[in-house]
């Protein structure tokens, strides 16, 4: 297909970030995923760093994070990631992981244990994670929230009809994941964002977008799907830059405090920056 100038991208000058996370064993979900996003956040520098490995245990058709039987956990990578983060002078950092069936907890104590590690070495540094399911277990998710962090995010990552098939998840327990971090702590920042592209139609966005707000999710991020390689699903459409900022207002209109929308818009774009306006009160469009 076709690729229209607003999904086009340069990469340049990312070597020397690449090595540096080679170097130290360090995966992030810039390189993993491919986001189009990394000369922009290498030059800052920052980036969202990958914990428990890159494998995934689920089969998501747009990803492009391996599928199988995940190593063990690595007790050394806490420390290591706090040590980069240090390293690399991260005021605001960024936490996810795929997916660990695997795990009784779904790998809820190494995030908190991470956390725990970034701010023991970095006291002054904001940390934002960005959590899987944890098949809907209330305790992980508190374990996760009881840690040092400032924004919770799990990614509802398309529309509701997709679940099964090209999402490997169950859409009312992702729902359901943001409505515990809120009834655990009604003070933490609640993030959630999705792609568009794979056919979805606008009412069921908006059915999304609603079901988001229903649980008090405060940021939502939409962006472009791009397909990362050709082993994950091919791009179903090219959205608009107009129908993003069509879907943002509507967004806004339904009362989330931030929305950040457009064709290379990913969930850790410009986190930092929306963070401190949630944070300020200073609601809007990103």
């Amino acid at each position: 297909m076709f690729l229209p100038s607003w999904v086009k991208t340069q990469l340049k000058e990312i070597n020397k970030t690449q090595n540096y996370f080679k170097n130290r064993k360090l995966n992030t979900v810039c390189e993993t995923l491919r986001c189009p996003n990394r000369s922009g956040c290498y030059q800052e520098p920052t980036a969202t760093f990958m914990i428990m490995g890159n494998i995934c245990t689920r089969d998501c058709k747009f990803c492009n994070a391996e599928k199988g039987k995940p190593e063990p956990l690595d007790t050394s990578e806490p420390e290591r990631v706090a040590k980069a983060v240090q390293e690399m002078s991260l005021k605001y950092v960024v936490i996810t992981s795929p997916t660990r069936d695997d795990l009784s907890d779904g790998g809820a104590e190494h995030f908190s244990e991470t956390v725990r590690e970034i701010t023991k070495y970095n006291p002054h540094t904001l940390v934002e994670v960005l959590v899987p399911d944890f098949k809907g277990k209330r305790s992980s998710v508190e374990a996760v929230i009881n840690s040092e962090i400032s924004v919770f995010a799990h990614n509802i990552e398309t529309v509701k009809k997709f679940y099964g098939t090209i999402r490997k998840a169950d859409y009312d327990r992702s729902i359901d994941i943001l409505r515990l971090a809120k009834e655990i702590n009604p003070e933490i920042i609640v993030k959630s964002g999705f792609m568009l592209g794979l056919g979805e139609s606008l009412k069921e966005v908006y059915e999304t977008l609603k079901d988001l707000k229903s649980v008090k999710c405060d940021i939502v991020t939409i962006g472009q799907y791009l397909q990362p390689s050709k082993k994950a699903l091919p791009v179903v459409e090219y959205i608009k830059p107009e129908v993003f900022d069509e879907i943002a207002a509507a967004a806004m209109d339904m009362g989330f405090k931030a929305v950040l929308s457009g064709p290379l818009v990913r969930s850790s774009t410009r986190a930092y920056e929306i963070y401190s306006a949630v944070r300020g009160k200073r609601y809007g469009k990103f």
